[in-house]
């Protein structure tokens, strides 16, 4: 009950004083809302990244195979002896292993109706769209029955690309890809950007991985990616695949990517990055709570009469304590509030204008309004302390 009457005259004490003490409780509210938008930021953005991750799948494992140390610098860049066959014979290598798609990447020089475009040239399979998550706007997917056949599915950034040159639709028309004719014959959805793959779908051009082989004598098959079973061992399948492809590629460096494993380690970062904005935002907080000990110190300079007058009447030095504690937690606390509210609404803000999922993390609006209330705590006490030491004697005096 004494506390509550403490937290009315507090309050009360707090609007005679209107422009100091909003001048305090915007300190406050500024290092709240920092670090409720930098932290709760910080949670979107990477929820963002393993949103789009979790789109294809954590069941997901890419191999990649470059040139060893111990090639000679004439050989690299040349074709492999890693056929078509032998990448989708991989699947044999496990019985964890689903599905599996090799691609190729390509860049050559390319025209639609005379004018050039700029695309990456994806030579692909069927399974590719699956495995992938590719869907489609119109038309239909590249087929192993394709073989050599000059046929392709363009991204959607490229299919607005070649709208805007043709003003017409681009499906079934042709492009011409070095001095080969292909058919357009479909266009992929709009594909969210996903880092797992080396290539951008939406500024790509896919064509069969056969056909690709003929447009470049560089062309090589060194990306796989395959689709594992959900309670598959990874180390054992990496281990397995490593045996089976020194077998078949001597003296080439296999690397591996795992959905689950790259997941694990934006986790782990973002768990750096929110204690790092945490830190970054707490540096403004800190700075407001300086400035409540400023006007709490002025408060006790100003009501030495006041505090005499209380003592002199047999108020005990801790209810003096409290009274002035008291009135910088409320600082604290409406700061506080105000800023956690000012802070989610930034962090939607930045979301909408990046285009995130937004979701409400309770962690970041908690900590920062915790952290406000023991700035208001830590920086409130050594006024409050000086003021419970006056003697009354000497406060009476002070006027």
């Amino acid at each position: 009950m004494k506390y509550i009457e403490h937290a009315k005259e507090g309050l009360r004490n707090l609007y005679f004083s209107k422009l100091r003490s909003l001048l305090a409780l915007l300190g406050v509210l500024v290092g709240t809302a920092s670090v409720v938008a930098m932290v709760l930021g910080g949670e979107l953005a990477t929820h963002e990244a393993l949103r789009q991750f979790k789109a294809l799948g954590t069941d997901l494992l890419a191999v990649s195979i470059y040139p060893g140390e111990d090639e000679k610098l004439e050989a690299i860049g040349k074709a492999e002896s890693f056929s078509l066959l032998q990448a989708l014979d991989l699947r044999d290598a496990s019985p964890t292993i689903q599905q599996t798609a090799p691609y190729v990447q390509l860049y050559r020089s390319m025209s639609y109706a005379g004018n050039p475009v700029n695309a990456m040239i994806l030579g692909v399979t069927d399974s590719f769209a699956t495995i992938a998550q590719i869907k489609l706007h119109a038309g239909r997917f590249i087929s192993l029955m394709d073989k050599y056949q000059f046929f392709c599915v363009i991204g959607r950034d490229v299919y607005e690309t070649l709208k805007k040159i043709s003003f017409k639709e681009p499906l079934g028309q042709h492009i011409q890809i070095d001095k080969n004719i292909f058919v357009i014959v479909g266009v992929a959805d709009e594909w969210p950007e996903n880092n797992f793959l080396y290539a951008d779908i939406n500024r790509s051009i896919m064509v069969p991985i056969m056909a690709a082989m003929i447009l470049s004598q560089y062309a090589t098959i060194n990306n796989i990616v395959l689709r594992l079973l959900p309670d598959a061992n990874i180390m054992q399948v990496e281990d397995v695949l490593t045996q089976t492809l020194h077998q078949l590629l001597p003296g080439k460096q296999i690397t591996f990517r795992s959905a689950k494993e790259l997941i694990a380690r934006m986790q782990k970062q973002n768990e750096i990055l929110t204690v790092f904005l945490g830190l970054i935002g707490s540096v403004s907080l800190i700075v407001g709570g300086i400035g409540v000990m400023n006007i709490m110190l002025v408060s006790v300079t100003e009501r030495r009469r006041e505090i005499g007058i209380r003592l002199a009447v047999g108020a005990k030095r801790i209810d003096i304590g409290a009274l002035f504690l008291m009135e910088a937690v409320m600082l604290s606390l409406v700061g506080g509030l105000l800023g956690v509210l000012i802070g989610i609404v930034i962090a939607y803000i930045i979301s909408l204008f990046w285009h995130w999922q937004f979701t409400l993390f309770l962690l970041p609006p908690l900590a920062g309004f915790t952290v406000s209330v023991m700035v208001g705590i830590f920086f409130g006490f050594y006024p409050a302390y000086l003021a419970s030491r006056l003697h009354p004697i000497d406060a009476l005096r002070s006027e």
